[in-house]
Protein backbone atom coordinates (compact mmCIF):
# COMPACT_ATOMS: atom_id res chain seq x y z
CA UNK A 1 0.00 0.00 0.00
CA UNK A 2 1.33 3.18 -0.79
CA UNK A 3 0.63 6.27 1.57
CA UNK A 4 1.40 9.99 0.47
CA UNK A 5 0.83 12.55 3.64
CA UNK A 6 1.63 15.74 3.30
CA UNK A 7 2.61 18.41 6.08
CA UNK A 8 4.06 22.18 6.75
CA UNK A 9 0.63 24.33 5.68
CA UNK A 10 -0.56 27.16 7.97
CA UNK A 11 -2.01 30.32 8.12
CA UNK A 12 0.70 33.26 6.75
CA UNK A 13 0.89 36.54 6.01
CA UNK A 14 1.01 38.16 2.45
CA UNK A 15 5.06 38.46 1.77
CA UNK A 16 5.82 35.22 4.21
CA UNK A 17 7.00 31.96 3.20
CA UNK A 18 5.99 28.09 4.27
CA UNK A 19 7.59 25.02 2.97
CA UNK A 20 5.67 21.82 2.52
CA UNK A 21 6.47 18.34 2.79
CA UNK A 22 5.28 15.30 1.31
CA UNK A 23 6.49 12.32 2.76
CA UNK A 24 5.71 8.99 1.11
CA UNK A 25 5.55 5.20 2.39
CA UNK A 26 4.72 1.72 1.55
CA UNK A 27 5.78 0.64 -2.19
CA UNK A 28 7.80 3.95 -3.09
CA UNK A 29 10.46 1.74 -5.27
CA UNK A 30 7.41 1.90 -7.64
CA UNK A 31 7.28 5.76 -7.69
CA UNK A 32 8.56 7.98 -10.79
CA UNK A 33 7.60 11.81 -11.01
CA UNK A 34 5.79 13.89 -7.93
CA UNK A 35 3.99 17.01 -8.12
CA UNK A 36 2.30 19.31 -5.96
CA UNK A 37 -1.51 20.40 -6.71
CA UNK A 38 -3.70 23.10 -5.46
CA UNK A 39 -7.44 23.50 -5.22
CA UNK A 40 -8.65 26.60 -4.17
CA UNK A 41 -12.77 26.95 -3.06
CA UNK A 42 -14.52 27.41 -6.55
CA UNK A 43 -11.97 26.57 -8.55
CA UNK A 44 -10.54 23.76 -10.25
CA UNK A 45 -7.58 21.75 -9.07
CA UNK A 46 -4.42 22.88 -10.52
CA UNK A 47 -0.80 22.01 -10.75
CA UNK A 48 2.11 24.21 -9.30
CA UNK A 49 4.90 22.10 -9.50
CA UNK A 50 6.56 18.92 -10.47
CA UNK A 51 9.39 16.88 -10.22
CA UNK A 52 11.42 14.18 -12.16
CA UNK A 53 12.79 11.02 -9.59
CA UNK A 54 15.62 12.03 -10.11
CA UNK A 55 14.66 15.65 -9.31
CA UNK A 56 17.19 16.67 -12.52
CA UNK A 57 14.19 17.89 -13.89
CA UNK A 58 11.15 20.27 -12.73
CA UNK A 59 8.15 21.98 -14.32
CA UNK A 60 6.53 24.50 -12.68
CA UNK A 61 3.03 26.00 -13.78
CA UNK A 62 3.33 29.96 -14.29
CA UNK A 63 1.93 31.79 -10.89
CA UNK A 64 4.84 29.61 -9.13
CA UNK A 65 7.89 30.71 -11.19
CA UNK A 66 10.32 32.35 -9.40
CA UNK A 67 8.21 32.41 -5.87
CA UNK A 68 7.90 27.78 -5.56
CA UNK A 69 10.92 25.86 -5.57
CA UNK A 70 9.93 21.85 -5.74
CA UNK A 71 12.68 19.55 -4.74
CA UNK A 72 13.43 16.14 -3.14
CA UNK A 73 15.25 13.88 -1.25
CA UNK A 74 14.47 10.43 -1.80
CA UNK A 75 16.71 8.88 1.15
CA UNK A 76 13.91 10.10 2.84
CA UNK A 77 11.09 9.70 0.79
CA UNK A 78 9.89 13.11 0.56
CA UNK A 79 9.06 15.85 -1.72
CA UNK A 80 9.28 19.61 -0.75
CA UNK A 81 7.47 22.84 -1.78
CA UNK A 82 9.23 25.75 -0.98
CA UNK A 83 6.39 28.85 -1.00
CA UNK A 84 7.63 32.02 -0.70
CA UNK A 85 6.66 35.55 -1.05
CA UNK A 86 2.98 34.47 -0.75
CA UNK A 87 -0.10 36.32 -1.98
CA UNK A 88 -3.43 35.57 -0.97
CA UNK A 89 -4.10 34.06 -4.27
CA UNK A 90 -2.14 31.25 -3.19
CA UNK A 91 -4.70 30.18 -0.31
CA UNK A 92 -5.93 27.11 -1.28
CA UNK A 93 -5.55 23.06 -0.43
CA UNK A 94 -2.39 22.04 -1.42
CA UNK A 95 -1.91 18.34 -2.30
CA UNK A 96 1.11 16.35 -3.26
CA UNK A 97 1.01 13.16 -5.86
CA UNK A 98 2.76 10.55 -7.43
CA UNK A 99 3.17 8.16 -10.55
CA UNK A 100 4.40 4.88 -10.90
CA UNK A 101 4.14 5.82 -15.02
CA UNK A 102 5.91 8.69 -15.66
CA UNK A 103 9.58 9.27 -14.91
CA UNK A 104 9.60 12.80 -16.22
CA UNK A 105 7.79 15.88 -14.10
CA UNK A 106 3.73 15.84 -15.51
CA UNK A 107 1.32 18.44 -15.27
CA UNK A 108 -1.82 16.54 -16.00
CA UNK A 109 -3.39 14.84 -12.60
CA UNK A 110 -5.01 12.29 -14.42
CA UNK A 111 -1.46 10.34 -15.07
CA UNK A 112 -0.90 10.68 -11.00
CA UNK A 113 -1.49 7.27 -9.27
CA UNK A 114 -1.40 8.25 -5.94
CA UNK A 115 -2.68 11.20 -3.57
CA UNK A 116 -2.40 12.72 -0.47
CA UNK A 117 -5.37 14.41 1.76
CA UNK A 118 -3.43 17.90 1.63
CA UNK A 119 -2.60 20.96 3.68
CA UNK A 120 -4.40 23.78 4.26
CA UNK A 121 -2.15 27.11 3.19
CA UNK A 122 -4.12 30.45 3.96
CA UNK A 123 -2.31 33.38 3.23
CA UNK A 124 -3.80 36.90 4.78
CA UNK A 125 -3.47 40.03 2.99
Amino acid sequence: QVRLVESGGGLVQAGGSLRLSCVASGRTNTFHATGWFRQAPGKERELVAAISWSGSTTHYADPAKGRFTIFRDNAKNTVYLQLNSLKPEDTAVYACAATARYSGPEGDPEKYDHWGQGTQVTVSS
